[in-house]
């Protein structure tokens, strides 16, 4: 996807509605979704390879300037359908609204079969792969298992990040890494919104359910929850200390999971790492990314206020 900004100022109320006027002073755009999880890989020094849907428009010209600029490699699926663009109108460091721009699921399939010696060949030159979910049409059960498997096969790290509103078939993955309302919905569970989260029985049940060796339940400001093999064995505390925006703090943190566990860390280290680098992303305004030199910093001031 591409995220776009604008960004201005409101001083008066439209005389035609009820609404603020907005005088725009700027106008900005990042990569978004999967490929803002490509970015903070890069960021942090991975060597990245990307497949996903690009159209052909000028959205999808800028997102490919935005990734090659960035020296990450792009396998692109095209078609009729557009790019997905996230435009986000902000005000005084405050998100007024948000417009997103689509085609419909089918449009974003994407053709296994056309593409399968090419993805065979980017996954035996990686370390690991990562399958991010957005619940738009790209990732589909034929992809995940044709994914899945052939990386699996090769001994390669698989995460996903799944997004269960548009239920996929996996299993046996290394990785999984759902937020609270997802691992519920994964698990088959319900819960109201004021109850303790059973982390026990979630983590259990989605080990029963899909047999994922670590799974990171991401909890917004409560932190992060850890699996290993259906037992939970901790939780972390949230690291941001000043939050200013949250969009693309999961594709943060996923990224830092998966360099950590792939670099040879233990879940909680691999955790704790990122958990650091989503706290420093939504201490900035938009989708952001997080280098190696920002991530010393704030290990260095927290070793300096004690913590």
């Amino acid at each position: 996807m591409l995220d776009r900004y604008i960004w201005g100022d409101v001083s008066r109320i439209s005389p035609e509605a009820p609404v603020p006027v907005v005088d725009v002073y700027n106008e900005t755009w990042t990569a978004g979704g999967a490929a803002n999880v490509a970015l903070n890989l890069a960021s942090l020094g991975a060597r990245v390879t990307i497949a996903g849907y690009i159209g052909h428009d000028e959205s999808g010209a800028k997102l490919t300037q935005i990734l090659e600029k960035h020296k990450i490699s792009v396998l692109r699926s095209s078609g009729t359908a557009q790019t997905i663009v996230k435009t986000r109108v902000l005000v005084q460091r405050q998100q007024l609204c948000r417009i997103d721009r689509e085609s419909s699921a089918p449009a974003y399939k994407f053709p296994v079969n056309k593409f399968a010696s090419i993805l065979a060949a980017a996954i035996s030159e990686c370390d690991a792969v990562i399958m991010s979910d957005y619940a738009k049409g790209f990732l589909d059960d034929e992809l995940v298992a044709a994914i899945a498997g052939d990386a699996r096969s090769k001994e390669k790290f698989v995460a996903l990040d799944p997004k269960p509103k548009r239920k996929l078939t996996f299993d046996r993955l290394d990785l999984i890494t759902p937020n609270k309302r997802e691992a519920l919905e994964l698990a088959g569970m319900t819960s109201g919104a004021h109850n303790v989260f059973p982390a026990a029985e979630v983590c259990a049940r989605l080990y029963h359910l899909y047999k994922t060796r670590n799974l990171v339940v991401t909890l917004g400001e409560e932190g992060m929850l850890l699996a290993k093999a259906g037992n939970v064995i901790g939780a972390i505390p949230t690291a941001a200390r000043e939050v200013f925006d949250v969009s693309g703090a999961g594709d943060t943190a996923l990224s830092g999971l998966v360099l950590a566990l792939v670099a040879g860390q233990d879940l909680e280290s691999a955790a704790h790492f990122a958990n650091a680098a989503a706290g420093v992303a939504v201490g900035k305004l938009g989708t952001a990314v997080v280098s190696p030199n920002e991530l010393i910093a704030y290990f260095d001031n927290q070793a300096r206020i004690g913590v």
